[in-house]
């Protein structure tokens, strides 16, 4: 159920805490220079943050540290679900894209979703540096945030992995699939 207050309980934050670091220490290779007590104590004076990354997990995102830059002291976490989360699939590109369908509108769209969240949607370049970290979207696909000029021109881009590559692709802002979710990026 969403929480529309965004803010969480005392107990929903520690539960959070716990599954974010158990999910932090089953995959340390994603941050293997990083230290999890760092990266708790920023999240504990976020309470903002936190909220996000609640909704990364409720909708099925699996959010994970996966760098940490020194230039503004903020540590970096992405979406690491296997597949595009399930919970952001079916919908169209952005605001625009929803208000011009006329038929079989799609519940909402990627960027205003990633609003609501709080988070960011991955770049290409972001995208790329996730699949460094493992294997992602060899089943579905995910959008990614679209060039200003192909958006101008109608189009959005999205990538997955197949055959072992990354692809990009581009479709109509307005389509939406079943397989096509996007993944967040958020910075603490």
């Amino acid at each position: 159920m969403k929480n529309n207050k965004k803010e969480l309980t005392t107990e929903q934050i520690r539960i959070l805490i716990e599954l974010l670091r158990t999910r932090f220490d089953r995959n340390i290779t994603r941050h293997e220079k990083i230290d999890w007590n760092l990266i708790e104590d920023k999240l504990i004076l976020n309470p903002d943050k936190l909220w996000s990354l609640s909704e990364m997990e409720r909708t099925g995102g699996e959010p994970d540290v996966v760098g940490y830059d020194e230039s503004t002291n903020e540590y970096i976490i992405y979406d690491c679900s296997l597949e595009s989360p399930i919970g952001r699939r079916n919908l169209c590109y952005d605001k625009e894209a929803l208000e011009s369908r006329k038929e079989n509108k799609p519940v909402g769209s990627a960027l205003g979703l990633a609003e609501e969240m709080g988070i960011e949607i991955l770049t290409e370049e972001q995208y790329r540096e996730l699949q460094q970290l493992g294997e992602f979207d060899k089943k579905t696909s995910s959008w990614v945030k679209t060039p200003d000029d192909v958006r101008k021109l109608g189009g959005v881009v999205f990538c997955d992995l197949r055959y072992g590559r990354i692809f990009l692709y581009h479709n109509g802002a307005s389509s939406y699939y079943g397989v096509r979710g996007f993944r967040g990026s958020l910075r603490v």
